[in-house]
């Protein structure tokens, strides 16, 4: 019985070579067009994000500071019209980029 150990083998050294271009193939990075989308992808979703966080803690400020008795009416409200806000915000963003032509993924 004998084990065919790698060094024994009789592939030859071209079939390594492509065997070694093909997992390089494979493995490459995204391309541009990829790596943007993503980028505006998290763009927009911190972009929302923020703009709720940010009008919440406007309406937080004005029932805590402003003494006007509204407590928590005021950043319910603003919580509401951040969201809104931050949707709108996000649809125009996503549309604006769906228009670009090479945003589309290669195949």
């Amino acid at each position: 019985m004998s084990f065919a150990l790698a060094d024994n083998r009789q592939n030859g050294h071209d079939d390594l070579d492509a065997r070694i271009a093909r997992a390089k193939a494979e493995h490459q990075r995204p391309s541009s067009a990829n790596s943007m989308a993503e980028t505006r992808g998290w763009s927009i979703a911190i972009e929302f994000v923020g703009m709720v966080l940010v009008a919440a803690a406007i309406g937080y400020g004005v029932d805590t500071y402003a003494n006007l008795g509204t407590r928590p009416f005021a950043m319910i409200g603003m919580l509401v019209l951040g969201f809104a806000g931050a949707v709108y915000r996000a649809v125009q963003d996503s549309s604006q980029f769906d228009a670009t032509p090479d945003n589309d993924m290669k195949d």
